[in-house]
């Protein structure tokens, strides 16, 4: 049981970097100086970011995990304007929408 801990926890850690590092990206990460909105404060801006997986529905201590260390990443002011919510078949939506979109440059 021990060692399911431990890959669970370095699992939720490297998720929650990938997080972090979009965040990042698209400048949500709680800096005034990230990404694409250098010239904007995005204090007090909210973001949801959704998750799907059986792993993050039915394990809690993934979930507690994978938060922890989004704070840690994130600082704890940032990291109280960022929620990770559970968000079924979201993969299969995604994958509806972007198949969609993919469609519309095919000519078909």
């Amino acid at each position: 049981m021990e060692l399911c801990d431990i890959v669970a926890e370095r699992g939720a850690r490297l998720a929650a970097a990938g997080i972090v590092g979009i965040l990042k990206k698209i400048g949500r990460d709680g800096s005034a100086t990230s990404g694409r909105m250098k010239n904007e404060s995005n204090k007090g801006k909210h973001t949801m970011v959704a998750m799907d997986g059986g792993l993050y529905e039915h394990y809690p201590q993934f979930r507690h995990y994978l938060t922890n260390t989004v704070a840690e990443l994130l600082g704890e002011e940032a990291s109280s304007n960022v929620t990770v919510e559970l968000s079924k078949d979201g993969s299969g939506i995604g994958a509806a929408l972007l198949a969609a979109s993919h469609s519309r440059y095919l000519n078909l």
